[in-house]
C-alpha cells in the first residue's frame, strides 16, 4: 500500500507566514475558528485537544488509540507506543487533536521522535469527511527506519503524492528538534530547526480548508515498504516540547519562533 492510499483510509477513520508585510495577501478560509496560540505543556488541556481513545484507524494501524498512552510529564507531551491488549489490537498508542480548526499561518512544534522500525511519529494538519469537509493535510512525519530524515507532504481533496525528504541533523529520535510550516494562499514553506527546507508553490498542491492540528505516534505490520519492517523491543515515545500557531498580522507566540524572523 502505497502512502497515499494509507492516509486516505487513516483519515476516513478518524473520528506561516510572513505577518505585517504579508497579512494583506492572506484569505481567511471558511471554517478557520482557532486563533493564535502557544502550548508548552504543563498540563494538558482536554477542552483544547481531544485524545483519541478506544479505535484503531484500519488494518494497516497495529495499535489501538488509548487515552492512557497520552501523558504529560515534566513539562512534555509524550505519546507511547507499547505492547497492550485493547479492542482488536495487541499493541496501544497516541494521538491529540485540537477541537478547533487553523488557517493560513506559522504552524510550529519542538520534538523528540520515537525509536523503532515499523513506526510513524508525526505532526500534521487534517481535515476530512469526518467534519463534511475534504481531505486536505499537511504533513510532518518521522518514520522510525530512518529518522535522520523527515517526510513533508501535502493532501488536496484527497490526492498526495507531493512527498519530499528533508534531513535532521543528528537524527530525529536524538534529541528535540524545531519543525514549522508556513501555510499561505499561494506557498507553503517547511522549517528544520529554523532553516527553510522546501517550498510549494503549485496552487494545485497547496491545501485551502482550516484544519485541526494532530500529534500520533503509531505502527504497522504491513506499510513496510513505506515505514520499514515492524519491530518492537521496549516501549517508546513522542515528545512534544511545545506547539504554536501565530495567525497572519499576530506577534509571534515565543522568542526562538520562525514567525518572529519573518515579520522583521
Amino acid at each position: 500500500m502505497t502512502p497515499d492510499r494509507y492516509a486516505r483510509l487513516r483519515r476516513l477513520t478518524l473520528v506561516i507566514l510572513p505577518l505585517a508585510s504579508l497579512a494583506g495577501t492572506a484569505t481567511a478560509q471558511t471554517g478557520a475558528n482557532g486563533a493564535s496560540f502557544m502550548d508548552d505543556f504543563d498540563t494538558l488541556n482536554t477542552g483544547f485537544w481531544f485524545v483519541s481513545d478506544g479505535w484503531n484507524n484500519g488494518p494497516h494501524q497495529n495499535c489501538t488509540w488509548s487515552k492512557k498512552q497520552v501523558k504529560i510529564a515534566n513539562g512534555i507531551l509524550e505519546l507511547v507506543f507499547q505492547e497492550g491488549k485493547k479492542g482488536e489490537r495487541n499493541f496501544v498508542c497516541g494521538e491529540i487533536q485540537t477541537r478547533k480548526r487553523f488557517g493560513y499561518g506559522t504552524y510550529e512544534a519542538r520534538i523528540k521522535t520515537a525509536d523503532g522500525s515499523g513506526l510513524n511519529s508525526a505532526f500534521f494538519t487534517y481535515i476530512g469527511p469526518t467534519d463534511k469537509k475534504p481531505h486536505d493535510e499537511i504533513d510532518f512525519e518521522v518514520l522510525g527506519k530512518n529518522p535522520a530524515k523527515v517526510q513533508l507532504n501535502q493532501y488536496v481533496s484527497a490526492k498526495g503524492g507531493n512527498e519530499h525528504l528533508a534531513d535532521v541533523p543528528g537524527g530525529a529520535n536524538q534529541g528535540f528538534n524545531d519543525y514549522a510550516f508556513v501555510w499561505e494562499k499561494e506557498r507553503i514553506r517547511y522549517y528544520v530547526n529554523g532553516e527553510l527546507v522546501h517550498e510549494v508553490t503549485d496552487p494545485k498542491k497547496i491545501p485551502t480548508n482550516a484544519q485541526k492540528i494532530f500529534f500520533s505516534l503509531w505502527g504497522t505490520d504491513t506499510l513496510r515498504d513505506w515505514m520499514g519492517t515492524f519491530s518492537y523491543m521496549e516501549p517508546t515515545r513522542l515528545q512534544v516540547d511545545r506547539v504554536a500557531f501565530t495567525a497572519p498580522g499576530d506577534e509571534c507566540q515565543f522568542a526562538e519562533s520562525v514567525a518572529c524572523r519573518l515579520s522583521e
